[in-house]
């Protein structure tokens, strides 16, 4: 397939999952103070027990211009495959004084944001979704969401001091991370979403010293089942990113899964319409039941 034909393809793929009309969510809570500290959560439709937590992180490159409700689909459609659902959205980078384009990420606000969400989590989901059961959680996110979920499922293994540590790992049953920034020395060096990834970490001037506190591709091994979902056509994110992450991991003694999909490319993974939305379900439900 020629460059331009790639290019089109994935446009095409993006148009569709992002003309998806929003779906409310059953309940919003807060975790904090600011006006993105939110979680939307979706009751899991159909009869039976407690249903298994999926924690959503959307992506967007870290970026203002994409909030949860463009996961807000994927979140229904999960919500209806039986998982109770719950979508945090966490500060981003906004443009610069006087306008211009936005920044990817705020130091450390995003991180801030997405260790508090997780620690609040159990307690939330009791109060707003009472057929769910916190014991049985999952984390999802989407390119820089996924980013985020295994960097969420690593603090155990941040460097000593960081104010992001935990004591050891979150009671996970797993991570299920979509064409995730998973590494990101190669991300930068592929120049992901416009150099997203180097603002992330707040430009040249901090990218070596704060990486070992923010790139998952260091953050290993964490104990903690991982799968990494990836199209083959992604020209996103490409699948270099998630396979050095898992080469990485192999590494560090551990074995990630990597589900790879032939003729797909960065969205569909995130839009109900395609057929490989439903592996994404599939991949969570291995974990999570």
């Amino acid at each position: 397939m020629t460059d331009d034909a790639a290019a089109a393809r994935s446009a095409a793929e993006e148009e569709s999952a992002l003309s998806r009309p929003p779906v409310e969510p059953d309940a919003t809570a807060a975790y904090g103070d600011d006006p993105d500290q939110l979680i939307d959560f979706y009751a899991p439709r159909g009869e039976g027990g407690p249903a298994p937590v999926v924690v959503v992180l959307h992506g967007g490159a870290w970026r203002t211009a994409y909030d949860r409700r463009h996961v807000s689909p994927f979140a229904a459609f999960l919500a209806g495959r039986g998982f109770a659902v719950a979508s945090v959205e966490y500060r981003r980078g906004a443009g610069e004084p006087g306008g211009g384009v936005p920044v990817a990420g705020r130091w450390p606000e995003t991180f801030d944001d997405v260790a508090a969400a997780v620690d609040a989590l159990p307690g939330l989901v009791r109060e707003c979704v009472p057929r769910a059961d916190p014991r049985r959680i999952v984390l999802t996110g989407h390119s820089a969401g996924g980013h985020l979920a295994l960097w969420a499922a690593a603090r155990h293994v941040l460097p000593a001091g960081s104010p992001w540590r935990t004591d050891g790992p979150a009671p996970l049953r797993g991570v299920v991370a979509l064409a995730p920034v998973a590494d990101l020395e190669v991300a930068d060096k592929l120049a992901v979403c416009g150099g997203a990834v180097r603002q992330l970490l707040g430009g040249d001037d901090h990218f070596a010293e704060r990486r070992p506190y923010a790139d998952p591709g260091l953050l290993l091994p964490t104990g903690i089942a991982t799968t990494l979902v990836q199209g083959r056509a992604d020209v996103v994110v490409p699948q270099a990113v998630a396979e050095s992450y898992a080469e990485a991991a192999a590494k560090a003694g551990e074995v990630v899964g990597v589900t790879l999909l032939e003729d797909v490319g960065h969205f569909p993974l995130v839009d109900p319409g395609a057929d490989a939305c439903a592996v994404v379900a599939e991949e969570i439900a291995q974990l999570a039941w």
